[in-house]
């Protein structure tokens, strides 16, 4: 009974949306009979006359205080804007209508998500779950052409699945196509293209589409497959850059007239932001940092809600590369929240900057005597934090796992995703001075048998324990204590570890 009136009541809604979309008009006139009819009870006329003699009584000074106190009001609410645009990149009030009245008023399809009977709570975490653990595409992945060709050509074995690529297939069916590719002959012929499984065939279509017109998503393709090396790829996309930019302006004037322009559009927006992203990545390889940073920041002030693509992440290792600590510190503020999902590249690079402020000075023989200090207490549950987001990174930055050629696709959590990230952020945890030591103190100083479980270290009230350091008196020098983060393990733990250290 429950379900059943739960889905009379969301198509009751949808049908009320659907006529206030498409029949405003009828509910108009409807409104204005009923006032029409009810003009006797409710008394409009004697209300209508009251209010045009209060407004005949005002005086000039009232309309210039009206006047001054909207300008004030107005003033402030841009004055916000503009701060609020400098530092998060984005327009308040439009993320307000996009996020919370635009499901109100039937924006986003809520449907079979809410048929289930559990409380909000496990929704929440349902929800975020699903969004941590997916598979997410590769925000680094390199060029086909110009980076794993060359693993090809040097043991003959192909360095991406078959999964891995039929994923990119989908992407690139879902991004770079629209319903009305049919009317023009060179999308047609690039649709046919990227579901093409022999990448010769594909290179072949993307020259045929050339031949009929300046077709960007053919020169996306070139430069991904085709180009063997980043400065040919870079040549062939800013061919699609200017090919795409002027598809993208005609298809902004037309959005309106029509779901098909909308989306044509939505093609448009996508191929446009990969194109600018994919040239980033080529001046960030290339050695162009700065230019790299400028772009990609631009990108993410010009299509701030276009999250799909991380494009976060690759400033947040461009940055890095440029030690531009307090600007990675600014865009972590942004972006490492708990209403947004959660990344290797977010945990470790918030647990990078923590060590980096007490690693070059840290010694386990000296806070085995004094005990952790507030810094180092940070840096640890930092690092901890981002342990237990992705146990498998800290392997690949102790090099106590061989890299291989990072996936286009990873899995949130997963050792995929710490393949990729440890592939291009190693150098950086290297130049950080005690970084990777701090790293392997709290995390290889544990043993396993006194590593507890989380319900059982938070205890009854459900607050973080204080750090807690314990040396054990026959510790091997070249093993690193034991540091305990951030909880306290169970009693039953503790008192052996103090027998222990007493004898």
């Amino acid at each position: 009974m429950a379900e059943a009136g739960a889905g009379f009541l969301e198509q009751l809604k949808s049908c009320i949306v659907w006529s206030w979309t498409y029949l405003w008009t009828v509910w108009f006139f409807l409104v204005l009979f009923l006032v029409y009819i009810l003009r006797v009870p409710l008394r409009i006329n004697d209300n209508l006359s009251t209010v045009s003699m209060f407004l005949n009584t005002l005086t000039p000074k009232f309309y210039v205080a009206l006047t001054g106190t909207s300008s004030l009001i107005s003033g402030l609410i841009l004055i916000f804007e503009w701060w609020y645009f400098r530092k998060y990149g984005t327009s308040f009030i439009e993320q307000v209508s996009v996020s919370h009245l635009r499901p109100l008023l039937g924006g986003v399809d809520n449907n079979s998500s809410n048929n289930s009977n559990s409380s909000n709570g496990d929704s929440d975490s349902n929800r975020q779950s699903v969004s941590e653990c997916k598979v997410w595409r590769n925000p680094l992945n390199l060029f086909r052409g110009a980076e794993y060709n060359r693993y090809t050509w040097v043991t003959g074995r192909e360095p991406l699945t078959y999964y891995d690529m039929n994923l990119s297939a989908q992407d690139h069916q879902t991004f770079f196509t629209c319903d009305s590719d049919h009317l023009r002959p060179a999308d047609a012929i690039m649709q046919k293209a990227w579901r093409e499984r022999n990448p010769q065939a594909r290179i072949s279509a993307a020259h045929e589409a050339l031949e009929i017109n300046e077709c960007a998503t053919a020169y996306i393709l070139l430069a991904e497959e085709e180009a063997t090396t980043i400065a040919e790829a870079e040549k062939l996309f800013k061919q699609a850059l200017k090919a795409g930019d002027g598809c993208y302006r005609r298809s902004q004037q037309l959005q309106h007239h029509g779901s098909q322009y909308e989306a044509q559009h939505r093609r448009d927006t996508n191929v446009l932001v990969y194109i600018k992203r994919r040239l980033a990545m080529c001046a960030r390889r290339l050695g162009r940092t700065r230019e790299a940073v400028k772009m990609m920041r631009d990108l993410m002030k010009e299509f701030p809600l276009l999250s799909m693509f991380n494009i976060h992440e690759n400033l947040l290792e461009a940055l890095l590369e440029l030690q531009a600590y307090a600007d990675v510190q600014a865009v972590l503020a942004k972006y490492d929240d708990i209403s947004l999902p959660k990344s290797a590249t977010i945990c470790y690079t918030a647990a990078l900057l923590k060590a980096r402020a007490v690693s070059d000075k840290f010694s386990p023989e000296a806070a085995s005597r004094r005990g952790l200090s507030t810094a180092e207490m940070n840096a640890v549950e930092a690092i901890h934090r981002a342990v237990e987001f992705n146990p498998h990174v800290p392997k690949y930055l102790l090099e106590m796992k061989s890299l291989i050629l990072p996936p286009e696709h990873i899995l949130k959590r997963g050792d995929s995703e710490a393949i990729a990230y440890a592939f291009f952020h190693l150098a950086h945890w290297k130049r950080v001075e005690g970084a990777l030591n701090l790293l392997h103190c709290t995390w290889e100083g544990i043993p396993q048998h006194f590593v507890c479980p989380l319900e059982l270290c938070y205890g009854e009230s459900g607050k973080h324990p204080p750090l807690q350091f314990v040396a054990s008196a026959d510790t091997d020098l070249r093993e690193p204590p034991i540091l305990h983060f951030p909880h306290h393990p169970p009693s039953l733990l503790c008192q052996p570890l103090m027998d222990r250290k007493k004898a």
